[in-house]
């Protein structure tokens, strides 16, 4: 009973998610475009001329093991030369199915907007 509590909850909130990008991009997201604006928050500027696919895939991995430190995952160890934030591992990441795996990201998500007060999940 209390998990299927706590699935309704997380359907809800990732509902507000989505919502909340569906709103100010009028699209949509999918699982990476979130990862990506995650990732372009977590540096904390916007460059001159557009990231390079390398550059975009480091941004959506600094964005995986941002969320995931809320479960001691990663930890933040510095910033490298180019002024991206560097992550350590720091647990062992179990081995999921990719439904766990995309659930996992999606309540670290969620947690992540509600953590940095993006999102208020407690509004209707």
């Amino acid at each position: 009973m209390i998990q299927e509590n706590l699935h309704a909850e997380i359907k809800i909130k990732w509902k507000k998610v989505m919502d909340f990008f569906e709103s100010r991009f009028d699209r949509k997201p999918d699982l990476n475009a979130i990862l990506f604006i995650i990732g372009v928050r977590e540096l904390g500027q916007l460059p001159e001329t557009k990231f390079s696919k390398e550059e975009k895939t480091l941004l959506m991995h600094i964005a995986n093991c941002r969320v995931l430190s809320y479960s001691g995952y990663y930890t933040q160890v510095g910033i490298n030369q180019d002024g991206f934030p560097v992550y350590e591992n720091a647990l062992p990441i179990p081995n999921l199915t990719l439904f766990e795996q995309e659930n996992l990201l999606r309540q670290h998500i969620i947690e992540y907007f509600e953590q940095e007060e993006i999102i208020n999940f407690n509004e209707n």
